[in-house]
């Protein structure tokens, strides 16, 4: 199996469009056919070790776009090339080189223990038994495994399956890891244990990994790159500090003073935004101030009791975001003819 050289794409996107052709009533005894677009020109460009936030409300073309790139769907126009092989009609070749993950389905036997399961595993992806041992190790290690390696799947709970299948679409060494929804209806402990896993094979640059998910904290612990994408379309790709700067979020200090106020002091670079707790609590905006300097100036104007800074949530930029866009493009959020 060759890798995909370090200056070459591992996933190329040029113009991807996908259509489908739904049938809806049109009368008590009629149905027409319509053409919906679920994914609408994307041009996408992702390279050898990136960790990509791939993310959309629901109907965006999300879950459609990774059925193409993993050879699931044939597009309807446009060029997609993933590890320089054509997802549809390369598709064996490319299964030895990609790991998925859905969150609602499974790659393991449901009522094998899960050791045997990556044992099967080796032998359909036909992985050396050195080079598969080794990625076991690693993954029993960092995922915490071993409590659970000889227990039937269908006896995991949700975490540890979900562990599990992390480690199966892994031990073949995949150059790219699609991950759809990875942590959804995880209990807390179970996405921390995830979370830093990804993390740490991120760190390593070995795989790219392209991330699904509508948990923006999975994003905002994750990836460096977020592409968010509305009805089809790409409507931001950067990162997650661009996407703040592009839609104005901004820190937030808030300062719990010593003794209530009528007059709040005036700071520049940072407007007041409200006065709480009935003048004891007062919340302002940075902007071209820095939390620092805001702090430092309120020090010297007022008597502080507790001072804390809120980062912005980008889940409240992604919402602004999509209203910018059905407000810039009026086929956004409308029904088809």
């Amino acid at each position: 199996m060759t890798a995909t050289p370090p200056d070459e794409p591992v996933i190329e996107l040029a113009g991807l469009r996908k259509e489908f052709v739904v049938r809806v009533r049109a009368g008590r005894f009629r149905r027409t056919r319509r053409l919906v677009t679920a994914v609408d020109g994307i041009d996408l460009t992702i390279r050898r070790g990136e960790m990509i936030g791939y993310i959309g409300p629901n109907g965006a073309g999300k879950s459609t776009t990774l059925k193409m790139l993993t050879g699931v769907l044939m597009p309807s126009a446009g060029e997609v090339r993933v590890c320089g092989l054509a997802p549809v009609a390369q598709r064996t070749r490319l299964a030895l080189r990609i790991g998925v993950v859905f969150g609602q389905r499974s790659q393991l036997w449901w009522d094998l223990p899960l050791r045997d399961s990556f044992d099967l595993l080796r032998h359909v992806y036909r992985v050396p038994a050195a080079a598969h041992a080794a990625r076991l190790r690693r993954c029993r290690e960092l995922l915490d495994l071993d409590d659970f390696l000889d227990i039937p799947v269908r006896q995991l709970s949700l975490g540890q399956r979900m562990r599990g299948e992390l480690t199966a679409a892994l031990l073949h060494g995949p150059e790219v890891l699609f991950l759809d929804e990875p942590t959804i209806g995880l209990d807390v402990v179970s996405k921390q244990a995830v979370r830093a896993f990804l993390a740490e094979l991120g760190r390593a640059g070995d795989t790219t990994l392209v991330l699904t998910t509508h948990d923006l904290a999975d994003i905002e612990r994750l990836c460096r790159r977020l592409v968010v994408i509305d009805h089809g379309r790409v409507v931001h790709d950067g990162s997650i500090e661009a996407l703040h700067a592009r839609y104005g979020s901004r820190r937030l200090v808030v300062a719990d003073l010593e003794e209530p106020t009528s007059v709040p002091p005036t700071l520049a670079g940072a407007p007041l935004l409200r006065t709480e707790a009935d003048g004891r609590r007062l919340v302002f905006a940075c902007e071209s101030a820095t939390a620092s300097e805001v702090v430092a100036r309120l020090a010297g104007l007022v008597a502080l009791r507790d001072i804390a800074i809120v980062e912005p949530d980008i889940e409240d930029v992604v919402t602004r975001l999509y209203r910018e866009a059905v407000a810039d493009d009026p086929r956004v959020g409308a029904e088809p003819d």
